[in-house]
């Protein structure tokens, strides 16, 4: 059902002076699924998030969202429209508490950006949902805590409940696993599937375990074009995708 679908491209392309990083993309994202783009190093997946957050304008092609053509939109514009990129929009401040951090994204969401002078009774009213924000990402014990105080894994939690608080319907998570240790993946990973309950997730990710666990549907990306889609057990089977994870060098095959 073509009305399922919150997000899609039509021949999406991205030419940098003759090298084609992304080249005739087509992608549909259904609503309330975790949808991962995966591919070897140099496959796209970066530009071709680039493209849909408007941090690139496209050569080509055209981008839908919620059945809104925003190819030409800003990129506070499509945040405005309910379609987030997490650990870009929120820039964490790292002298401010965890609480803090939150509630400066909050007062953003409501467009009082940085309007400090409001009545206590706002503010009160703000921290209430702040913290009810932090709890939700398992930083509960943390709020008090400056975000430069916090370990690689709980940052990365802050940052998605920064990202949180602007209520995104659409959720791109830019490599989230990146960098961490097993038991912080295990914890980011519970909650990426804790907050995808009511939104739809669009993650680049390199951790294909955490791919299998969390996606509902995969597309394999390599030179720029989509060379598989469909669920794990599927792509992962592909001799095509084998051969592209092989080929380049056994790249995060982990």
């Amino acid at each position: 059902m073509a009305d399922d679908i919150i997000l899609s491209t039509a021949g999406l392309t991205k030419d940098f002076g003759g090298f084609k990083a992304v080249s005739g993309v087509d992608l549909k994202v259904r609503r309330g699924h975790i949808h991962a783009l995966i591919g070897p190093n140099g496959a796209g997946k970066t530009t071709c998030f680039n493209l849909l957050t408007k941090f690139l304008s496209p050569t080509k092609g055209a981008i839908v969202y919620n059945g809104r053509d925003i190819t030409r939109e800003k990129p506070a514009e499509i945040a405005r429209l309910g379609l987030v990129r997490s650990f870009q929009i929120s820039a964490v401040f790292p002298q401010l508490s965890v609480l803090t951090n939150v509630r400066i994204a909050l007062q953003r969401k409501r467009g009082d950006s940085f309007d400090f002078w409001r009545s206590e009774k706002v503010l009160a009213g703000l921290d209430e949902e702040a913290m009810r924000l932090v709890e939700a990402v398992g930083l509960g014990s943390f709020a008090s805590l400056t975000a430069a105080e916090l370990s690689y894994g709980r940052k990365r939690a802050l940052e998605i409940a920064t990202t949180l608080a602007l209520d995104p319907e659409m959720l791109l998570l830019d490599e989230p696993m990146a960098g961490m240790g097993r038991e912080d993946v295990e914890r980011i990973e519970a909650l990426i599937r804790k907050v995808s309950v009511n939104r739809t997730i669009l993650m680049v990710e390199h951790n294909l375990s955490v791919v299998a666990s969390l996606s509902d549907r995969i597309t394999v990306l390599a030179r720029g074009q989509v060379l598989a889609e469909g669920d794990y057990a599927t792509v992962s089977k592909d001799p095509r995708v084998i051969e592209a994870y092989i080929g380049s060098g056994g790249d995060h095959a982990h």
